[in-house]
């Protein structure tokens, strides 16, 4: 009903780059398990900091990050739909 994908920089961190849940599935808690995966995941990669982008218009998606920790953070790409930023340590 959903799935995520995590890219591993060279410099410690992890970067979300797709995090999606059915529209039938949302709303059930699906988004939280998934994000927690990832960043349990970049944990055991040993990832110091998880970082993502996303767009503005997507606010539960944003809504989603704020509240497990992440804040938001400079730019660090100039993608075409990269107008938020967040980052979360998970040190």
């Amino acid at each position: 009903m959903g799935c995520v994908g995590l890219r591993f920089g060279p410099s410690g961190f992890a970067e979300l780059t797709r995090m999606y849940v059915a529209p039938t599935a949302r709303g059930h808690g699906g988004g939280a398990v998934l994000l927690g995966e990832a960043e349990r995941q970049a944990g055991l990669a040993d990832a110091h900091t998880v970082r993502l982008e996303t767009r503005l218009d997507l606010t539960a998606a944003r809504t989603l990050y704020t509240k497990h920790g992440y804040r938001e953070v400079p730019a660090y790409t100039h993608g075409p739909y990269a107008e938020c930023r967040y980052a979360k340590d998970l040190r």
